[in-house]
């Protein structure tokens, strides 16, 4: 008997995903592209109905999005989906006269306010969402250009809505306890060294952990081509990463001076920052090193130092961090089991929504402030190196 009810179970489930991946083929112009009206997230009801339902809606929706999206909606599509349904699932003995209401709430709550797509889309999308009155999860950059930024994060202001930028690194569990470590134990922290090198063996890595990707011809796209002006292709998509967490550990950068170096494929910068606290700092951002991928940054204090390794984020493992107390005369390094800051990253974000916790992840004026380090980095390029202070900069990537 209980063979047959969970040959039953697997069949709907089965049932389930193939209605998904169908009625997003169907309806192909409205399911996929900039903005999205899924007719198959209605299914994302179901879970009311057995817990067996999330398994089904939630692979339905990983592979329409593999077969006819980007690699964005594939991750984040998929677990606004699974967030969606697993909260349907909690809620489905919630009842107003018979009826599951609240149950039916958060396919409308969790598919509203993620957005990840081309860099020129961020802002004209989360602009849409933002006067649909919906709080927003945007993808980093947070725009291509400083005014963009600045209209988005007031319009965010204005509705007292939350507007939170995808730098998931801040949720890198490794990291996190390195910035807790550098706050209470550090002292005085005079130097910061970071560094972001791609690798040219990443994409042989990622083919073996990414799903196969397909391309539809509905897709949208940016006119003309982002990456055939690579120096701003790598500085928005890769230089994003290294300013963020330069950011997350240091606070404010103050200006910049820059060098650039480009041969053959191999693109690098080498970046003095100074930072409002009086601390000094370089970065390194390189695309791409013969060699394995290679990211990282120590921190210097008066009574400490932080060294960090950082992996390609597709192995979803946490930062390897060594924390050396002066006081102590001891190293420590946290276990850091939970490697998967996406998740973690999409919970912060509800946690500050739904229970009031104080914003973890990257807010508006983080983002813009990781704009103007990489228009300042990029002016500093044009000029000479000269330093350039980030409250002058203006303008676009």
């Amino acid at each position: 008997m209980n063979q047959n009810s969970s040959v039953r179970k697997l069949v709907r489930c089965g049932v389930v995903a193939a209605i998904y991946v169908v009625l997003c083929m169907a309806l192909q112009p409205l399911s996929y592209g900039a903005v999205q009206v899924r007719v198959a997230e209605a299914l994302c009801l179901l879970p009311v109905f057995g817990a067996e339902y999330i398994a089904g809606v939630v692979l339905g929706c990983f592979l329409a999005n593999l077969l006819g999206s980007t690699i964005v909606d594939v991750i984040f599509g998929t677990l606004a989906t699974l967030l969606a349904c697993l909260v349907t699932y909690k809620l489905r003995n919630v009842r107003f006269k018979g009826l599951a209401i609240a149950a039916s709430l958060p396919p409308v709550l969790f598919n509203a306010v993620i957005i990840g797509i081309g860099d020129q889309f961020h802002v004209p999308c989360a602009r849409q969402a933002i006067l649909a009155g919906k709080h927003v999860l945007l993808e980093k950059p947070m725009g291509v250009s400083l005014e963009e930024c600045e209209e988005l994060k007031n319009l965010a202001e204005e509705k007292g809505l939350v507007l939170q930028i995808g730098h998931m690194k801040r949720f890198d569990e490794g990291l996190q306890f390195a910035k807790k470590f550098k706050e209470e134990k550090m002292g005085q922290v005079t130097t910061y060294k970071g560094w972001y090198c791609d690798s040219i063996g990443r994409y042989t890595l990622t083919d073996n952990v990414m799903p196969v990707l397909y391309s539809s011809e509905n897709m949208k796209k940016p006119a003309g081509n982002p990456k055939a002006v690579l120096d701003h292709y790598y500085l928005l998509g890769h230089g994003s990463h290294l300013f963020d967490t330069a950011l997350y550990f240091m606070g404010p950068i103050t200006r910049v001076a820059a060098r650039y170096v480009h041969t053959e494929k191999l693109h690098s910068w080498l970046i003095d920052c100074d930072f409002a606290s009086g601390a000094i700092g370089t970065l390194d951002l390189t695309i791409a090193i013969a060699q394995k991928w290679h990211e990282g940054c120590e921190i210097y204090g008066t009574d400490g130092t932080v060294f960090a390794k950082t992996y390609n984020p597709w192995e979803f493992r946490s930062s390897e961090v060594e924390c050396f107390d002066k006081a102590t005369e001891t190293s420590v390094s946290p276990a850091a089991f939970d490697g998967q800051f996406y998740r973690r990253e999409l919970e912060g974000f509800a946690d500050t929504i739904l229970k009031g916790v104080p914003q973890e992840g990257a807010s508006a004026e983080d983002g813009m402030m990781v704009m103007r380090a990489l228009i300042a980095t990029y002016q500093s390029v044009q000029q000479g190196g000269v330093w350039v202070n980030l409250a002058d900069v203006k303008g676009a990537l």
